[in-house]
């Protein structure tokens, strides 16, 4: 379950009279200086293990029992992932009905380490705030990327191919460039001229549905990457003013790799 639909559970997520959440932000960021020989391992290392002492001091035996479980998990699940690592991880974890929600974020946090009565959210919050709901849009001339996004993660993704033919933009599922390499080079050389030449007239269309997935994922700003005269072209098209404008051709990028572009 992305994050974004998780918040409103963890809000609601409360042990009566213990202590029973593990929450842990995890600064993984690559780029930071403190990070430039895995530093956050001994940031985990010692997190964990201050709680640990923490319990350890009150006697309670429940709690350190469930601690325990719910710390070997965590590290478990950080270890194992570690090639997943974007700029932090965020981690929710409880036996109470088996919550352990992990995600793995391409915006930074400071690393700190919660034994409380439920999830602490102020960090989280915090994101929600600096990075709403957000469509992020690459036009590389007749074929168009949409990212949706929120909270530094990806929550659905979807490409859409212009038809020369009836001039319309159809959505494809998978990379429809490959179909259209596969039908000659010269094919496509003429399709991409026509396609240039009719810039304007056929992002207009584009624009449409953009406008329309804006109002259905409820998209609070929208960003462009591409070319520059792609984006220009698409955002004088726009009813929405883009919150940002990228001239860098990464529509083939890999989608967190344009979100770091997009978020750094």
């Amino acid at each position: 379950m992305a994050l974004l639909d998780e918040v409103q559970k963890l809000k609601d997520f409360k042990c009566s009279d213990e202590k029973c959440v593990l929450t842990v932000y995890l600064n993984t960021d690559p780029a930071n200086q403190d990070q430039q020989k895995g530093e956050w391992q001994i940031r985990l290392k010692n997190g964990l293990k201050r709680i640990q002492e923490y319990l350890d001091a009150s006697g309670d035996e429940s709690e350190i029992k469930s601690y325990k479980k719910l710390k070997k998990k965590v590290d478990d699940e950080i270890q194992s992932n570690r090639t997943n690592f974007q700029k932090s991880v965020v981690i929710f974890a409880s036996e109470k009905e088996d919550l352990f929600s992990v995600h793995y974020l391409q915006v930074p946090v400071e690393t700190s380490f919660h034994w409380e009565e439920g999830p602490v959210l102020d960090q989280l919050e915090e994101i929600q705030r600096h990075y709403p709901r957000s469509g992020v849009v690459l036009p590389n001339l007749d074929e168009v990327r949409v990212l949706d996004t929120s909270l530094g993660e990806i929550h659905d993704e979807r490409t859409y191919e212009f038809d020369p033919g009836s001039e319309e933009w159809t959505f494809k599922e998978g990379l429809a460039s490959s179909d259209r390499t596969a039908s000659g080079a010269s094919h496509v050389d003429k399709i991409d001229q026509r396609f240039a030449e009719n810039r304007n007239r056929f992002y207009k269309k584009m624009a449409g549905n953009i406008e329309r997935l804006k109002k259905d994922w409820d998209w609070q700003e929208i960003y462009l990457v591409g070319e520059t005269e792609n984006i220009r072209s698409l955002e004088s098209s726009l009813r929405t003013k883009p919150a940002e404008s990228i001239s860098k051709n990464l529509n083939n990028a890999e989608a967190s790799k344009v979100l770091e572009e997009v978020f750094k």
